[in-house]
């Protein structure tokens, strides 16, 4: 049996409603790391219905560092002004400016890599793996993509503020608890004697 405890716990750690982690809980017989899995999975599974929603309303979050030399602004989408105004949202924006202050990615989903960027890589990649069997070729193709994506992209980052989930799982975790589409549209990042770095999306 679902005790209150286990019930509070997950919700502290997921931030998810009551029925959902006593669902999880239920689900996974009580096992936290199998209902936390539950919980993303269906995150995911929310998202991907929602994906063809517009979002039309939104927020932003912003990190000013205190010596005033670096800046940083995300813009979150969302489709209801209910939403926008939610204390999750602004919590969620502002830890993604924070999150972008501190990491610097360049894009915000694989989807907005510059393909010539991209393919640069590619290249870099493959004349590393001359002489090598197909199959293991594949192999290590695909990990040195992922370490890229880890390296430069927004979404496949582990958050600044909590290692243990990606920020792709964090905006999902929103998405399954607000139960509307939300989408990371575009951010900023000024520091002072540097290059301005922003990447956004296409609605």
């Amino acid at each position: 049996m679902v005790t209150m405890e286990q019930i509070k716990e997950l919700r502290n750690a997921t931030g998810a409603g009551v029925n959902a982690v006593k669902e999880a809980l239920e689900i996974s017989g009580g096992n936290t790391e199998a209902a936390i899995k539950y919980l993303r999975e269906k995150g995911v599974a929310k998202a991907e219905k929602r994906k063809d929603k517009i979002a039309s309303n939104g927020i932003l979050g912003v990190y000013k560092h205190t010596n005033s030399k670096l800046l940083a602004i995300v813009e979150v989408a969302c489709e209801t002004d209910f939403a926008a105004k939610s204390p999750d949202m602004a919590k969620f924006a502002d830890e993604i400016a924070l999150h972008v202050a501190a990491i610097g990615p360049k894009y915000i989903s694989v989807d907005t890599i510059d393909p010539s960027e991209l393919e640069t890589e590619k290249k870099v990649f493959e004349a590393d793996l001359e002489g090598k069997p197909e199959e293991v070729k594949a192999k290590i193709m695909e990990g040195k993509l992922s370490k890229f994506y880890k390296d430069t992209v927004l979404l496949k980052q582990s958050l600044f503020s909590d290692e243990s989930k990606l920020v792709e799982d964090y905006l999902n975790e929103l998405i399954a608890k607000i139960g509307e589409k939300i989408v990371i549209t575009r951010f900023f990042k000024v520091q002072l004697g540097e290059e301005f770095l922003t990447d956004q999306v296409k609605l």
